[in-house]
């Protein structure tokens, strides 16, 4: 393993980290207290719909994280997947299971699921 993989190995897993602490420590000292009965205020205090949405926004950026963080890995290892294979692999599956997540758990409320789903499908057709 060359110091450019290892690198990107390094990196991959410190992206994968950060996204298991943010989301942690997140929901412990923001998001928890930011939407407990005492801690609402706007719209927050009637829209569940709006609580659901911050929380899940927060831990999105996580699950974003992880995704970029095992596409760089994969880079790591250059006989195994081809680089260009690797980022889309990666970026489908975290836009896939993005847009799955905001479809079921904002019930099709939020917009973005369709458009999750269709850049999934996107990075999917080269893989094909």
């Amino acid at each position: 393993m060359t110091g450019a993989d290892m690198a990107m190995l390094l990196a991959g897993v410190f992206l994968v980290g950060l996204g298991l602490v943010h989301s942690w420590l997140g929901e412990v000292k923001l998001i928890g207290p930011l939407l407990s009965p005492q801690g609402r205020s706007g719209m927050l205090v009637h829209s569940r719909f709006a609580r659901n949405v911050l929380r899940f926004a927060w831990h999105l950026t996580s699950l974003a994280w992880w995704g970029m963080g095992i596409s760089v890995a994969m880079l790591a290892v250059p006989f195994a997947v081809e680089p260009r294979l690797a980022l889309l692999a990666g970026t489908g599956v975290t836009c896939l299971i993005t847009g799955l997540l905001i479809l079921v758990i904002g019930r099709g409320r939020h917009l973005a699921w369709p458009v999750f789903l269709a850049a999934a499908f996107c990075c999917g057709v080269p893989l094909a």
